[in-house]
């Protein structure tokens, strides 16, 4: 079973204790908020690139030139 320590600065003690269920139950809905938040921040981040991308090319389609694209947006298309 996973253990957690506990430190009593006062006393300058430290002991090593087994976490409980409740404890237990708490680290793993955390693990999952965060694994939840983790994956909707990338999906976002994503969705800004792909966005920045289709945004640029219709202003291309529109007859701006790159430059001017980027001078508007501040967009800058990758090098790939």
């Amino acid at each position: 079973m996973p253990q957690k320590l506990t430190i009593d600065v006062k006393a300058g003690t430290e002991v090593w204790e087994d976490i409980t269920a409740e404890e237990q139950t708490e680290i793993d809905a955390r693990a999952a908020a965060h694994a939840t938040q983790k994956a909707e921040e990338e999906a976002a981040a994503t969705q800004k690139a792909t966005d920045q991308a289709a945004g640029n090319q219709k202003l291309l389609d529109l007859g701006l030139t790159q430059a001017e694209a980027t001078a508007l947006t501040g967009y800058t298309p990758s090098e790939e």
